[in-house]
């Protein structure tokens, strides 16, 4: 059977930090299926794999044994009859090369194509498509970027991804994004707007110059990049544009001042210490042993209080206020506590 399986939305950052966070700190659900979190919980660091992003329009190709080939665009199946910029006429004319592809991606994955189905994703760009980039001079071409197996049949089934480097027939103009200039940034979620200037740095670049368009000795710009990564057995995305393409209505990464970033992550290093913890719980609780989760607001805002008064000095050496520093100390501490009362009931 055909049926319409979109491509998920691209996202923006600051969405993706809330998401992992949401997904970092989630402990399961109450008697009333209400969601529990612990915010204590240390923060991953979580490595994004950067891909070109290309300006041009979304496509996918689905095969299963039952409803056998279809094209898509965005939003619908396609036809070369009902087409979208040339792209079903181009899928149908290679259609034999396409199914074989993802047959064989099937086999490697020990996918069985009489119960799922096979979706890939892509860009289908190039000339007539788009206008103003490198890569609208190209002869247009399916861009892969990638493979996801559903079962249309079952609502209670998570669709899943699979790996997507392999998949490309180049002699037919169907492309991997993956064999194009890729980049990865660390991204650690204690404070992720620290990574916010390497991804605008590497947008800009990717602007300037698009990569993709180089490799085909094109010169123009580029349009942006799209982040992935897998935590927790889901992958995030989020998309960074170019300034030239914000018209598109997709919001802009904004600088971010690092130095003072790092001048705050490097006074909680110094200021939330071992003996101050252990200072703290004394004073709050008078024996770690009878610590008491519903005191732990006192307790942060011991350790807060007890900075400001002894630490006053430095922050004001380091251009720190304490509203630049209290959330960081308070995500330390809390941290730091429900470590401690987990050690107690090992």
């Amino acid at each position: 059977m055909k049926t319409m399986i979109k491509f998920p939305k691209i996202k923006q950052f600051r969405q993706v930090i809330n998401d992992i966070n949401h997904a970092a700190t989630f402990v399961g659900v109450d008697a009333e299926n209400n969601a529990i979190y612990n915010k204590g919980v240390k923060k991953p660091i979580i490595t994004f794999t950067g891909t070109v992003k290309l300006h041009g329009t979304n496509a996918s190709v689905c095969y299963n044994q039952s409803g056998g080939f279809w094209a898509q665009s965005r939003e619908q199946i396609i036809t070369p009859e009902k087409d979208n910029a040339g792209f079903a006429t181009f899928a149908y004319s290679i259609e034999k090369d396409l199914v074989n592809m993802m047959r064989e991606v099937a086999v490697a994955n020990k996918i069985d194509l009489k119960t799922f189905t096979i979706s890939v994703y892509g860009e289908w760009a190039g000339t007539g498509i788009q206008k103003g980039v490198a890569i609208s001079k190209l002869e247009k071409s399916f861009f892969v970027f990638g493979v996801k197996v559903s079962d249309t049949t079952n609502e209670d089934f998570d669709d899943f991804w699979i790996n997507s480097a392999t998949f490309k027939i180049e002699e037919k103009r169907v492309f991997n994004i993956l064999d194009f200039e890729t980049y990865t940034v660390d991204v650690d979620f204690s404070m992720p707007q620290l990574s916010q200037n390497i991804f605008a740095e590497i947008t800009q670049r990717v602007e300037e110059q698009c990569p993709v368009g180089k490799y085909f000795e094109i010169d123009g710009i580029g349009e942006g990049v799209v982040w992935t990564a897998r935590y927790q057995n889901k992958y995030y995305r989020f998309k960074v544009k170019g300034q030239k393409h914000a018209v598109t209505r997709v919001r802009k990464l904004a600088k971010i001042d690092t130095e003072k970033l790092n001048s705050i992550k490097e006074f909680v290093d110094y200021a939330v210490t071992e003996n101050r913890m252990q200072q703290g719980i004394e004073k709050v609780f008078g024996d770690s042993m009878a610590i008491d989760r519903t005191k732990m607001g006192d307790f942060i805002r011991w350790i807060i209080r007890d900075i400001a008064e002894e630490e006053l000095d430095t922050m004001i050496a380091n251009d720190l206020a304490p509203k630049d520093v209290n959330k960081y100390i308070s995500s330390r501490a809390r941290e730091w506590f429900f470590e401690l009362e987990s050690s107690l009931y090992l």
